[in-house]
């Protein structure tokens, strides 16, 4: 018989149903005093008012009343605590060593630049929103042409990702804009790329040519709208010559330590930080000891589980840097007089999460052991053969966060779900669902079930070597996620300044 709850930790005052527990029930010692969902907290003794409650051997609020061994532990008896910045005079930091590289390879394309790509699009970078509807149009029509044949070489695909960007923004805030769409003319998915410009906007073609730097000639094609007579039938023209160029590249084999993966969690529920999340944490590992560049971000999903992060530094630096891009986020909230713990959102708190610091506990979970090696500014390319985790400062938004980790470099994320969410990005997404009845109701979203792991029917040493070879296979291009086959990919810039 599968197990019915999970005790995580041997120090946590709370265990975690597995599926949905009946009022009366006796689990692990204790009477369940009324229905507890699955994925929801049951204290396994007795809280008093005011006391801590542990999950993952780590605080995760407080009780707000005294709470007996069985009952249901959520917001009606849980608040947060997180109201100050991270005091890291009360923390030790215990360096981590970068690991050994391991031997794995997947099949790439090689780059003029040295880099790798997993895919050879073509793709259509917009510097302002006015001409997102030209560039969808291209990409269409693009796409119209190659399925009715043709020579298009090795390219795989024509697509475009509409922003509303680029005009209406000053100073720091442009800059941020400019450094996300940069990153994707350069990422090296694209064998070639169109940069698709109005003409009037504050996004000048020549500042945004100059924020993407020197590129192989003949990758790169751009114009302004206003300058051609027909912007379509322009773009069309272009994209043939950008084929004509990316369509020569072949696969070869490269080495898995030149593999940037990106970890993303969205729509979490309590079995988020115990399934799908942990799962995705033993692929860190793998990049990692690989000598491979892992991707974190989802900063205010940090507050909270900041020792977690730091007992992973590679230096005294990088611990710095970390504990102050978790610190100056704090302050970012306050700026505009927003609580610092108002997250996690309904759809969490439905899955069984109560506080922030438990969302960003089992948020952390994906980055497995895997040292912390670097922090990165939002839009700053992320390196290649890290080694270990590069942390990104961005926000916990879905689409802010991916597209964040992809203008760093991302080759391929793994976002995991226990809500379900159809979001894809411009890199292949692969899609993990917590609990297999996410996976059964939502098959054509989901490329890999967690599920399995809180059923009591598999395990993290049956199911980690699988999602790995899934992930070598998606970068190989011998198999495709969900969101490239429903064409899901969507970018989220972000915001912060004036618009005029």
């Amino acid at each position: 018989m599968s197990q019915t709850t999970l005790h995580i930790a041997e120090q946590d005052n709370v265990m975690v149903a597995l599926r949905l527990i009946a009022g009366g029930t006796q689990v692990d010692g204790v009477t369940v005093a009324s229905d507890v969902p699955a994925g929801h907290k049951i204290a396994t003794r007795a809280i008093p008012a005011g006391a801590t409650v542990l999950k993952y051997g780590y605080p995760i609020g407080v009780a707000t009343r005294d709470i007996a061994p069985g009952e249901h532990v959520h917001s009606h008896n849980l608040s947060s605590t997180l109201r100050d910045d991270f005091d890291a005079s009360k923390h030790e930091v215990h360096l981590r060593k970068l690991p050994v590289p391991a031997d794995a390879t997947f099949d790439g394309f090689r780059r003029p630049d040295g880099r790798v790509g997993i895919r050879n699009e073509i793709w259509i970078v917009n510097t302002v929103g006015c001409v997102n509807n030209a560039a969808e149009r291209i990409a269409a029509a693009a796409r119209k042409e190659m399925e009715a044949g043709g020579d298009w070489g090795s390219v795989d695909g024509v697509h475009a990702f509409p922003h509303q960007f680029g005009c209406s923004q000053l100073g720091d805030d442009l800059e941020l804009t400019q450094r996300i769409l940069s990153g994707l003319v350069r990422h090296p998915n694209a064998g070639g790329v169109l940069i698709l410009g109005l003409g009037c906007e504050n996004n000048q073609m020549k500042q945004m040519l100059e924020a993407v730097g020197q590129t192989a000639p003949g990758r790169v094609e751009y114009f302004n709208a206003q300058e051609v007579s027909d912007e379509v039938e322009e773009g069309i023209a272009r994209v043939h010559k950008l084929a004509a160029y990316a369509g020569k590249a072949k696969r070869e084999p490269i080495p898995a330590k030149e593999l940037i993966v990106g970890m993303k969690c969205g729509g979490s529920d309590g079995l988020s930080g115990i399934t799908a999340n942990p799962l995705v944490g033993k692929i860190a590992n793998r990049i990692a000891a690989a000598g491979g560049t892992v991707l974190l971000t989802e900063v205010p999903e940090m507050f909270g589980a900041e020792e977690v992060l730091l007992d992973r530094a590679t230096s005294a630096n990088v611990a710095k840097n970390a504990i102050d891009m978790v610190n100056n986020f704090r302050a970012y909230f306050r700026k505009y007089n927003q609580p610092i713990d108002e997250n996690p959102a309904p759809g969490n708190k439905a899955g069984g999460i109560t506080t922030l610091a438990e969302k960003s506990l089992g948020c952390v979970q994906k980055g497995g052991d895997a040292p912390v090696a670097q922090v990165l500014a939002y839009g700053e390319a992320a390196p290649v053969g890290l080694g270990g985790i590069g942390l990104i400062n961005a926000p916990g938004n879905d689409g802010v966060s991916s597209t964040a980790m992809v203008a760093a470099g991302a080759h391929i994320l793994l976002f995991t779900t226990g809500r379900g969410t159809p979001l894809g990005f411009p890199s292949p997404t692969i899609k993990i669902s917590t609990n297999s009845d996410l996976a059964t109701k939502k098959s054509s979203w989901i490329d890999f079930d967690a599920g399995p792991i809180a059923l009591g029917t598999s395990s993290f040493d049956e199911l980690g070597p699988k999602l790995y070879a899934l992930v070598l296979d998606v970068a190989s291009g011998r198999t495709q996620t969900k969101n490239e086959r429903n064409g899901f990919r969507e970018i989220a810039i972000w915001k912060d300044g004036v618009t005029l």
